[in-house]
């Protein structure tokens, strides 16, 4: 019997790296979600992820345990405020992107 691992998002977040002047993010540490592995690093900006967002594409926040595994953390949502986009991963409806318990690049 094969074990499939279930597919958590098309893309995984594991850092972020906000504007020290603004509650902005401005790019993301992202890993394509192959079901059964996690790819490799890449950077993208914050607005690339918006796009994405927009096409339907999805993302969620993942973390290493202590024995090296991937464990999901949260969706990662859209909320646009007066025309402005900010990515968020609870329900709340502020203007400011918000990445709880992610680590900074």
């Amino acid at each position: 019997m094969v074990t499939r691992l279930q597919k958590w998002a098309d893309f995984l977040v594991s850092a972020v790296r906000t504007h020290p002047s603004q509650n902005r993010i401005e790019s993301l540490e992202v890993h394509s979600d192959f079901g059964n592995m996690v790819s490799e690093t890449a950077i993208v900006s914050r607005d690339e992820v918006i796009a994405n967002i927009k096409k339907g594409v999805t993302y969620s926040t993942v973390f290493r345990t202590a024995m090296e595994k991937w464990r999901k953390g949260q969706d990662v949502h859209l909320v646009t405020i007066n025309g402005v986009d900010y990515l968020r991963t609870d329900a709340e409806n502020k203007p400011v992107d918000q990445f709880d318990d992610v680590p900074e690049l």
